[in-house]
């Protein structure tokens, strides 16, 4: 940006003087910040913009989705003939803002809203808050092509964790209905049945020397491999949600960062991040939970496992000596007081 330019040739000369003053006193002024705020050798420069927890709860506050031609049933807390939006997203919000916000439960959790106006006619708009006996099982009064409403999900702080049990340990996710809904139900119909016939994981890589302990790429280091991640499948026998289903959410999605929980394509193959790949900016991912923090020293344990070398469509991969059984279970409320 260009200097304000003065009026007088004298002034020109008195300010040219202060600048040369001005320009000495900033030199010390950067040389005594430079050297306090000097990255140490143990912190390398790294590529990352931003925080991954500040990101990703940034990333889950803009998205507000639910599953088309789904009713679902409850006691309302908000009746929708008194209360009509513009948008699905509208109605999602609105049940949201009936969250304490700092810890759950919600009293609001679930949201129905009708969006299409010429199979609405006279509920078009109407958005209707209601509140689940148990929003992991919430009552489904019926969906379909010819069913012309909205539904979503949401969840308060701690109430929306599910496990994934290891003999390692249990791995905690913390879900995103409100992202991604439809692979949300389906998790959700997993932890119903109890058991997970089929679902495992099988690859496993650590961080390498490419990403720090934080998951942030370190400047000038590869992308892989190994490529940070512990990797399965989800598919299990018994299940009556379509897979395909999945494939139906919607754009953007969260990036994929450390603690990370997507799928790979449209699944039901997943993986877990272990570090922040920025890198991978397509559609072929779609992030629908984030591991808990604190479980994150359980999938570095499991990406250090003895593992094989294969390659994988020209891509080296580390795979699991023996494959580690997964079983989506219930985590207790984390955040009662």
């Amino acid at each position: 940006m260009g200097r304000r330019q003065t009026d007088s040739e004298h002034g020109r000369c008195a300010l040219l003087a202060l600048l040369f003053l001005g320009a000495i006193s900033c030199c010390v002024v950067y040389t005594l910040l430079s050297a306090a705020l000097r990255p140490t050798p143990t912190s390398p420069v790294v590529d990352a913009i931003d925080s991954g927890d500040d990101l990703g709860r940034r990333e889950e506050a803009e998205c507000c989705r639910g599953i088309e031609h789904l009713e679902l049933w409850g006691d309302a807390v908000k009746w929708g003939s008194d209360f009509k939006l513009n948008s699905s997203e509208e109605c999602c919000r609105a049940c949201k803002a009936m969250c304490s916000g700092v810890d759950g439960p919600c009293l609001c959790d679930s949201w129905v809203f009708c969006g299409d106006r010429k199979a609405c006619r006279a509920n078009f708009g109407e958005c209707w808050l209601k509140k689940q006996k148990d929003s992991f099982n919430p009552d489904r009064r019926d969906s379909g092509e010819n069913v012309m409403w909205t539904s979503g999900l949401v969840f308060g702080k701690g109430e929306d964790i599910v496990g994934l049990h290891t003999e390692y340990g249990v791995l905690r996710i913390k879900l995103f209905p409100d992202c991604a809904p439809h692979s949300v139900a389906y998790i959700l119909e997993l932890l119903r049945l109890r058991h997970c016939v089929g679902c495992q994981l099988y690859r496993a890589e650590g961080r390498g020397i490419s990403w720090d302990s934080q998951g942030n790429h370190i400047k000038n280091a590869p992308f892989g491999p190994p490529y940070a991640l512990i990797q399965g499948t989800l598919a299990a026998d018994g299940t009556t949600t379509a897979f395909k289903e999945i494939q139906g959410e919607e754009w953007p999605c969260p990036q994929i960062r450390r603690g990370s929980v997507a799928w790979v394509g449209s699944g039901p193959e997943f993986f877990i991040s272990l570090a922040n790949h920025h890198e991978w900016r397509s559609q072929t991912y779609t992030v629908f939970g984030s591991l808990l923090p604190e479980d994150l020293e359980i999938a570095e344990k499991i990406a250090h496992l003895p593992t094989k070398q294969q390659v994988w469509s020209n891509i080296d991969v580390s795979v699991l000596d023996e494959p580690i059984l997964l079983r989506v279970v219930p985590v207790p409320f984390l955040y009662k007081s």
